[in-house]
């Protein structure tokens, strides 16, 4: 459908998010980006209700505990050039909470005149009705057994609404059966007719509509997601549109099948939109200077430090070098290997290793993205030098093992089963939460192996998405690029560890949002062991040479992988290299244990660990990771609030607080700037979706995050989580993920970005890039240039680069 169809655009602005087993995060309002922020929260205040500041109570907290002071209210104000005073900020701390009126609709029309003595609201009723559905129709398992997908979603929907009883017993609903029976056939039809039968006319609709899709804005979501990975594979999706047309199809429903009382209260309601809109627009101007300045006051302290660093010399060829996905958790890892010792270097670079790839595992019927979000796969990885008997055995071992998780699963087992094997199953759980305690957390990808049969699995780039081999030429065409944009084309040691990173936990639906998010969320070995291999084979050394990158002899890369929960690492593939390498290796072993155990002392007070010797602290962090109940194993990316896209050198000096991420860049090496491109467009882009996820879950948790972990149910076996029985879809971090009980832990600060490179090359990035252009012109992220030359770091607002204090 062409974007001048209302329909289309209300789609258009809904983010997608993805699915519990690739949870990776994106900013909730990716497709608002071009406009500004402030004007999107006034959007979505009106549409839905939803928030995009925090409370004025935590503003004031921040100004109480001192982190918040005047300096950074007078700069703030300076900066957005605001007719306000210092004193007139400060008086909304002690002001009430601003609650501005939301769009009303069909549905909200109908409570507030219902006069009902039901405990379920109207709006919570529609809600039930339309979540449960959709869970059944994506669902897995369950889902299967029934006939509910036959003639697509919005068809399915049709036929099980016309035999629902529910709006008649339990809502009152007279007129439902003989009005659902003259709903339109098609989704089109179902808009068309919709939008006129209701009244709403043509410049109102695209408004209207997005305030429907942003009613059930978790499974809008979901359809919007696989709109998203549709259009990657270069074809198209139509859930959104349907589940626009069932949503619609309610309010038609309820105007309808309800008195003519509600119908005139409706036409009466349609005319308070553009005052609700004009109010939501303006009640909250201010409050955007306050949350500018609390992101000045940690900005003020960052700054100098970076300049200072400007003076630091190139390092000299190193002992050993560790590549480290750009993750803040890295960041502090990366500062805890630094500090064994001179000869150490570390880069940062994304987690996927340059490797656009998916991965096919051993005895698997599919293969999964490991690579960012925006990208799709162009190469495919899987497992050799495993023998051919091993990979049935796995198969036969997972087939028994998915049979009897099928019958425990079933809706027509599950009686049964309690009923049949309560004792036995309680057995059996109370033993497997002490073997828990005892023994690692077992990642999907073990399953069916055991530890002599995993180790035998090398990772291995063989042909690209469609099975064609991988020409020798490319081979060496995609080991340059990795070098180049880790900023490693000299000085190489004699070991090069390649980090992925993931992470180790129990009973956590959400898992997978603390592994890597540039592999799809999933743990980086994969990537950190295939490109290590790649960067060790004989004919991609030699045609390196011609890119003008010479790899000595002698130089050993290796994949490893950081688990984030407990922070140890584990390399792969060492024993392959003891001959020629097994000294460095020695040395490797030890400097990493030292430094994991540096790690979680630094992480020690913020998971409430107190005191405690390192091999006791290993334990305890040890016995988080395998706790059922724990709802905290790690804080993941918590705290997170820069990018720095510069040399290692400028921050090193710099206890960064796991808060920053890392990326080695040297702008002199990229004299096209094609490396800039690259990570402008690719880590700053996923830097600032991880942001904009902990910032949107922080503000509206009850929107666009996932609430209370402790009551999630799991939807559909990978779709998402309900909170309770039912409600929408949830979206983004749970509140467990952001918050201790007592505090946030996350403060949700707009990314700030450094980069060192000239301010032309930044510009003419964003000139050619548009996304980029609009997440700094509209206030999404901040932008800045470190600027050796001058020593001095500049920001650029309103397209024009400032010198800052």
């Amino acid at each position: 459908a062409a974007m001048t169809d209302p329909a289309e655009r209300a789609c258009a602005r809904i983010a997608p998010t993805w699915p519990l087993d690739r949870f990776i995060a994106l900013n909730p309002f990716w497709s608002l980006i071009d406009k500004p922020i402030s004007e999107v929260a006034g959007e979505i205040a009106a549409l839905s209700g939803a928030r995009l500041l925090m409370p004025r109570q935590w503003y004031a907290q921040e100004w109480r505990a001192g982190r918040l002071r005047s300096e950074h209210l007078r700069e703030a104000i300076a900066e957005h050039g605001a007719d306000v005073t210092e004193d007139e900020l400060t008086a909304l701390f002690w002001s009430g909470e601003p609650t501005p009126a939301q769009r009303p609709l069909v549905v909200s029309t109908m409570e507030a005149l219902g006069h009902r003595d039901h405990e379920v609201t109207w709006p919570e009723f529609v809600m039930e009705r339309i979540s449960r559905f959709c869970a059944t129709y994506f669902g897995h398992g369950q889902a299967q057994i029934s006939g509910v997908r036959k003639g697509g979603f919005y068809a399915s929907w049709r036929g099980q609404a016309s035999m629902d009883h529910a709006p008649y017993l339990f809502m009152d609903l007279d007129g439902y059966r003989a009005t659902v029976a003259k709903l339109p056939r098609t989704p089109g039809e179902m808009i068309t007719l919709g939008c006129s039968d209701l009244g709403v006319v043509e410049e109102e609709r695209e408004r209207y509509l997005s305030a429907l899709l942003l009613d059930v804005n978790g499974w809008a979501s979901w359809c919007a997601y696989l709109r998203w990975t549709a259009r990657i594979a270069g074809e198209d999706d139509d859930h959104l549109r349907e589940l626009l047309a069932i949503r619609l199809a309610w309010e038609w429903i309820l105007f309808h099948a309800s008195d003519e009382t509600i119908r005139a209260e409706w036409r009466l309601a349609m005319t308070s939109w553009p005052a609700i809109d004009r109010a939501a627009r303006l009640v909250r101007t201010d409050d955007w200077i306050l949350q500018r300045a609390v992101e000045i006051a940690w900005l003020s302290e960052l700054r100098p430090k970076l300049i200072e660093g400007f003076d630091a010399p190139r390092p000299p060829a190193p002992k050993l070098q560790a590549a480290f996905c750009i993750d803040v958790r890295s960041e502090v890892f990366r500062r805890a290997l630094e500090a064994q010792g001179e000869g150490i270097q570390t880069l940062g670079v994304a987690g996927f290793f340059g490797l656009p790839i998916e991965y096919e595992q051993l005895a698997a019927d599919d293969t999964r993205p490991q690579l960012p979000g925006l990208l799709a796969p162009k190469y495919r990885v899987t497992d050799t030098g495993v023998p051919k008997g091993v990979e049935a055995t796995r198969r036969a071992r997972l087939g028994a093992s998915y049979a009897w998780k099928a019958f425990k699963s079933s809706s027509l087992s599950s009686f049964a089963y309690v009923d049949a094997m309560g004792l036995f199953f309680a057995r059996n759980l109370i033993r497997d939460t002490f073997r828990a305690q005892k023994h690692p957390a077992h990642h999907p990808d073990l399953a069916g192996l055991s530890k002599s049969e995993d180790r035998m699995r090398m990772p291995r780039l063989t042909s690209d998405v469609h099975g064609e081999p991988v020409t020798g030429e490319v081979r060496c065409e995609i080991a340059a690029t990795l070098l180049q944009v880790m900023g490693l084309t000299q000085d190489f040691a004699r070991l090069v560890l390649l980090v992925g990173h993931g992470s180790e936990t129990r009973n956590n639906a959400h898992a997978a949002g603390l592994d890597c998010g540039a592999c799809n969320g999933q743990p980086g070995h994969v990537n950190a062991r295939a490109a290590a291999a790649l960067l060790n084979d004989a004919e991609v050394r030699a045609g390196l040479v011609a890119h003008g990158i010479e790899v000595p002899q002698t130089t050993l890369f290796l994949g490893a992988l950081h688990n984030t929960t407990t922070d140890e690492v584990t390399l792969f593939e060492d024993d392959a290299h003891a001959a020629t390498h097994q000294s460095d290796l020695d040395g490797v072993r030890i400097v990493l244990e030292r430094a994991s155990d540096a790690t979680r002392r630094e992480r020690a007070p913020r998971l409430g660990l107190g005191e405690l010797s390192d091999v006791k602290l290993r334990a305890a962090v040890a016995k988080r990771a395998r706790n059922w109940a724990e709802v905290r194993p790690e804080w993941g990316l918590a705290g997170n609030a820069a990018l720095i896209v510069a040399p290692r050198e400028r921050s090193q000096h710099i206890d960064l607080e796991g808060r920053v991420f890392l990326h080695d860049y040297r702008h002199e090496d990229d004299k096209d700037h094609t490396i800039l491109v690259a990570i402008m467009t690719g880590p700053m882009v996923v830097a600032h979706w991880i942001n904009f996820q902990y910032y949107a879950s922080t503000v509206d948790n009850a929107r666009y995050g996932c609430g209370n972990k402790v009551l999630h149910n799991i939807v559909g076996g990978h779709l998402g989580v309900f909170e309770g029985n039912g409600g929408d879809l949830r979206i983004g971090l749970s509140l467990q993920s952001l918050h201790d009980g007592e505090r946030w832990v996350h403060a949700p600060l707009r990314l700030a970005v450094f980069i060192e490179a000239t301010r032309p090359a930044i510009d003419r990035v964003l000139e050619r890039h548009a996304q980029l252009a609009q997440l700094v012109d509209n206030e999404w992220l901040h932008l800045f240039q470190l600027d050796a030359t001058d020593q001095a770091v500049f920001a650029r607002r309103r397209g024009e680069w400032t010198r800052t204090p």
